[in-house]
Protein backbone atom coordinates (compact mmCIF):
# COMPACT_ATOMS: atom_id res chain seq x y z
CA UNK A 1 0.00 0.00 0.00
CA UNK A 2 1.31 3.47 -0.86
CA UNK A 3 2.59 5.44 2.13
CA UNK A 4 0.18 8.34 1.52
CA UNK A 5 -3.00 6.27 1.81
CA UNK A 6 -5.03 7.54 4.76
CA UNK A 7 -7.27 5.84 7.26
CA UNK A 8 -9.43 7.29 9.98
CA UNK A 9 -9.12 5.42 13.27
CA UNK A 10 -11.88 5.75 15.86
CA UNK A 11 -11.39 4.67 19.46
CA UNK A 12 -13.01 5.60 22.74
CA UNK A 13 -12.36 6.20 26.40
CA UNK A 14 -14.89 6.47 29.18
CA UNK A 15 -15.08 6.55 32.92
CA UNK A 16 -18.46 8.12 33.52
CA UNK A 17 -21.75 8.58 31.66
CA UNK A 18 -20.20 10.00 28.49
CA UNK A 19 -17.61 8.33 26.30
CA UNK A 20 -15.04 10.36 24.40
CA UNK A 21 -14.56 9.22 20.81
CA UNK A 22 -11.39 10.31 19.09
CA UNK A 23 -10.94 10.16 15.35
CA UNK A 24 -7.40 10.27 14.01
CA UNK A 25 -6.46 10.43 10.33
CA UNK A 26 -3.25 8.49 9.84
CA UNK A 27 -1.23 7.81 6.72
CA UNK A 28 0.06 4.32 6.01
CA UNK A 29 3.51 5.87 6.62
CA UNK A 30 2.39 6.39 10.28
CA UNK A 31 2.01 10.16 10.06
CA UNK A 32 -1.05 11.48 11.90
CA UNK A 33 -2.59 14.44 10.12
CA UNK A 34 -6.03 15.10 11.55
CA UNK A 35 -7.99 14.79 14.80
CA UNK A 36 -11.65 15.16 15.75
CA UNK A 37 -13.67 14.38 18.87
CA UNK A 38 -17.25 13.56 19.69
CA UNK A 39 -19.01 11.93 22.63
CA UNK A 40 -21.58 9.20 22.96
CA UNK A 41 -23.62 7.89 25.86
CA UNK A 42 -22.27 5.06 27.99
CA UNK A 43 -24.89 2.32 27.70
CA UNK A 44 -26.73 4.29 25.02
CA UNK A 45 -27.38 3.80 21.34
CA UNK A 46 -25.72 6.83 19.77
CA UNK A 47 -22.20 5.53 18.95
CA UNK A 48 -23.02 5.01 15.26
CA UNK A 49 -24.13 8.63 14.87
CA UNK A 50 -21.08 9.86 16.80
CA UNK A 51 -18.74 7.99 14.44
CA UNK A 52 -20.49 9.47 11.41
CA UNK A 53 -20.17 12.91 13.04
CA UNK A 54 -16.42 12.42 13.58
CA UNK A 55 -15.96 11.61 9.90
CA UNK A 56 -18.08 14.61 8.85
CA UNK A 57 -16.25 16.98 11.21
CA UNK A 58 -12.91 16.07 9.65
CA UNK A 59 -14.22 16.78 6.13
CA UNK A 60 -11.45 14.65 4.62
CA UNK A 61 -12.18 13.25 1.19
CA UNK A 62 -8.72 11.67 1.17
CA UNK A 63 -9.60 9.09 3.84
CA UNK A 64 -9.79 5.68 2.16
CA UNK A 65 -10.64 3.43 5.16
CA UNK A 66 -12.32 3.89 8.51
CA UNK A 67 -11.11 1.66 11.34
CA UNK A 68 -13.23 1.29 14.47
CA UNK A 69 -11.86 -0.19 17.68
CA UNK A 70 -14.57 -2.75 18.33
CA UNK A 71 -18.27 -2.90 17.73
CA UNK A 72 -19.68 -2.42 21.25
CA UNK A 73 -18.30 0.90 22.44
CA UNK A 74 -19.17 2.68 25.67
CA UNK A 75 -20.66 -0.28 27.55
CA UNK A 76 -22.67 -1.93 24.77
CA UNK A 77 -23.39 1.13 22.64
CA UNK A 78 -23.43 -1.13 19.56
CA UNK A 79 -22.05 0.32 16.32
CA UNK A 80 -23.93 -0.34 13.10
CA UNK A 81 -20.97 -0.72 10.72
CA UNK A 82 -23.25 -1.01 7.71
CA UNK A 83 -24.99 2.28 8.51
CA UNK A 84 -21.63 4.01 9.03
CA UNK A 85 -20.38 2.70 5.68
CA UNK A 86 -23.54 3.82 3.88
CA UNK A 87 -23.40 7.29 5.46
CA UNK A 88 -19.74 8.00 4.74
CA UNK A 89 -19.33 5.98 1.54
CA UNK A 90 -16.06 4.41 2.71
CA UNK A 91 -15.04 0.91 3.73
CA UNK A 92 -15.43 0.41 7.47
CA UNK A 93 -13.24 -2.10 9.28
CA UNK A 94 -13.87 -3.00 12.90
CA UNK A 95 -10.89 -4.49 14.71
CA UNK A 96 -11.08 -6.21 18.08
CA UNK A 97 -8.20 -7.63 20.02
CA UNK A 98 -9.64 -10.45 22.10
CA UNK A 99 -11.43 -13.64 21.24
CA UNK A 100 -14.97 -13.82 22.59
CA UNK A 101 -17.99 -16.10 22.30
CA UNK A 102 -19.99 -13.19 20.90
CA UNK A 103 -22.00 -10.32 22.23
CA UNK A 104 -25.52 -11.71 22.57
CA UNK A 105 -25.07 -13.41 25.96
CA UNK A 106 -23.46 -10.29 27.40
CA UNK A 107 -26.27 -8.11 26.05
CA UNK A 108 -28.87 -10.46 27.53
CA UNK A 109 -27.15 -10.26 30.91
CA UNK A 110 -27.15 -6.44 30.94
CA UNK A 111 -30.34 -5.37 29.13
CA UNK A 112 -33.94 -6.39 28.67
CA UNK A 113 -37.00 -5.24 26.76
CA UNK A 114 -36.60 -2.75 23.93
CA UNK A 115 -33.03 -1.85 24.92
CA UNK A 116 -31.98 -5.49 24.51
CA UNK A 117 -33.89 -6.04 21.28
CA UNK A 118 -32.49 -2.87 19.69
CA UNK A 119 -28.90 -3.86 20.48
CA UNK A 120 -29.36 -7.46 19.37
CA UNK A 121 -30.94 -6.34 16.11
CA UNK A 122 -28.03 -4.00 15.31
CA UNK A 123 -25.44 -6.59 16.34
CA UNK A 124 -27.00 -9.42 14.32
CA UNK A 125 -26.94 -7.26 11.13
CA UNK A 126 -23.17 -6.94 11.28
CA UNK A 127 -20.78 -9.07 9.25
CA UNK A 128 -19.07 -11.97 11.02
CA UNK A 129 -15.65 -11.58 12.59
CA UNK A 130 -12.63 -13.04 10.87
CA UNK A 131 -9.50 -14.07 12.72
CA UNK A 132 -6.39 -12.39 11.32
CA UNK A 133 -2.73 -12.86 12.18
CA UNK A 134 -0.80 -9.58 12.19
CA UNK A 135 2.86 -9.40 13.25
CA UNK A 136 2.58 -12.62 15.28
CA UNK A 137 -0.55 -11.36 17.05
CA UNK A 138 -4.19 -12.20 16.46
CA UNK A 139 -6.92 -9.66 15.83
CA UNK A 140 -10.54 -10.08 14.78
CA UNK A 141 -11.88 -8.12 11.83
CA UNK A 142 -15.35 -7.25 10.52
CA UNK A 143 -15.62 -5.22 7.35
CA UNK A 144 -18.25 -3.57 5.20
CA UNK A 145 -17.78 -1.93 1.83
CA UNK A 146 -14.61 -3.88 1.09
CA UNK A 147 -13.76 -7.50 0.37
CA UNK A 148 -12.11 -9.71 2.98
CA UNK A 149 -8.75 -9.72 1.17
CA UNK A 150 -8.58 -5.94 0.96
CA UNK A 151 -9.67 -5.60 4.61
CA UNK A 152 -6.87 -7.96 5.67
CA UNK A 153 -4.36 -6.07 3.54
CA UNK A 154 -5.47 -2.71 4.97
CA UNK A 155 -5.20 -3.91 8.57
CA UNK A 156 -1.74 -5.29 7.94
CA UNK A 157 -0.58 -2.20 6.02
CA UNK A 158 -1.61 0.10 8.87
CA UNK A 159 -0.04 -2.13 11.57
CA UNK A 160 3.71 -1.59 11.40
CA UNK A 161 4.35 -3.41 14.67
CA UNK A 162 2.33 -5.28 17.26
CA UNK A 163 -1.29 -6.10 16.58
CA UNK A 164 -3.04 -2.72 16.83
CA UNK A 165 -3.39 -0.70 13.60
CA UNK A 166 -1.68 2.67 13.97
CA UNK A 167 -4.87 4.73 13.40
CA UNK A 168 -6.51 2.87 16.32
CA UNK A 169 -3.44 3.04 18.54
CA UNK A 170 -3.17 6.81 18.16
CA UNK A 171 -6.95 7.29 18.41
CA UNK A 172 -7.00 5.36 21.69
CA UNK A 173 -4.27 7.61 23.13
CA UNK A 174 -6.12 10.72 21.91
CA UNK A 175 -9.43 9.48 23.33
CA UNK A 176 -7.87 8.92 26.75
CA UNK A 177 -6.33 12.39 26.75
CA UNK A 178 -9.59 13.94 25.56
CA UNK A 179 -11.56 12.06 28.20
CA UNK A 180 -9.17 13.26 30.92
CA UNK A 181 -9.56 16.86 29.75
CA UNK A 182 -13.35 16.59 29.51
CA UNK A 183 -13.58 15.18 33.05
CA UNK A 184 -11.34 17.91 34.46
CA UNK A 185 -13.31 20.62 32.67
CA UNK A 186 -16.61 19.22 33.96
CA UNK A 187 -15.26 19.19 37.54
CA UNK A 188 -14.32 22.87 37.45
Amino acid sequence: MKSGVRALGIAESYRQRRSTLAGVVTRASRVADGFAYRTCTVGGSDATDAIIDVFSALDREDVRYVFVAGIALAWYNVVDLRRVGDAIDRPVISVTFEESPGLVAALEAEFDGDALEERKEVFERQPPRERLSVNDQTVFVRSVGVGANEARDAVRAFTPEGGRPEPLRVARLAARAGDDLRRKTEQE
